[in-house]
């Protein structure tokens, strides 16, 4: 393997690392720092993987996961949470430990599904493709367990995370008129998610989901 694949595997492992980290994490703040360092091993690994493949729509793609995922949109939840006074989600439909049990059985999943798939690929970043769909199940997992909007929401951006490096991982990326257009779509909701936020709070001054079940009564 080369050095370049060796680092690429390095960044795949922190990935997934921060993805049961985040599953783990019951302080939102800290949520947030961990989804900003999981957007700068995205964009090191895309980096990487554009300066050894020739693939220059990447350096774009890997800039704009810089702008995006590790700067404005860490600082937007930053705000909304200031906002909100909000900073801890200590209420999870299933209890942590739990949770790791159930995350360790679904990155095996992963795993196992995934490698019928790399041994056909041959991108420089097929061994990475597992903890692609991983961190994909992973940040699915945190979404369902959460009882509050805004981890639900990290979880979502994480998700979309999984599938950009799985992306990277199977085809080097994908065009990048797609790429803005995702890139857009995730900036507007995550500011259409912070007038929802609001609205929640204002209507029934918590942010805990199972409050929404009282408009199905009304």
């Amino acid at each position: 393997m080369t050095l370049a694949g060796q680092f690429v595997n390095l960044l795949a492992a922190l990935l997934l690392l921060i993805a049961f980290a985040m599953l783990s994490q019951r302080r939102i703040l800290t949520l947030i720092h961990l989804f900003a360092w999981q957007g700068a091993a995205l964009a090191l690994s895309t980096f990487i993987v554009a300066a050894s493949t020739g693939q220059n729509h990447l350096y774009f793609s890997a800039a704009l996961t810089v702008a995006l995922k590790v700067i404005l949109i860490p600082w937007v939840l930053h705000r909304l949470i200031d906002r909100l006074e909000v900073r801890w989600d200590v209420e999870t439909l299933i209890n942590i430990p739990t949770t790791m049990l159930i995350g360790i059985g679904l990155a095996i999943f992963a795993f196992a599904l995934a490698t019928p798939i790399s041994q056909m690929a041959s991108t420089l970043t097929r061994s990475t493709l597992g903890i692609a769909l991983a961190s994909v199940l992973l940040s699915f997992l945190m979404m369902i367990v959460r009882r509050k909007a805004v981890p639900q929401v990290i979880g979502f951006l994480a998700m979309e995370n999984g599938l950009f490096f799985a992306a990277t991982s199977a085809t080097y990326g994908m065009p990048l008129v797609v790429e803005l257009g995702v890139a857009l779509d995730v900036l507007v909701g995550t500011f259409i998610f912070g007038i929802f936020f609001f609205h929640i709070r204002e209507q029934f001054d918590s942010l805990d989901i199972r409050h929404m079940e009282k408009l199905k009564e009304d």
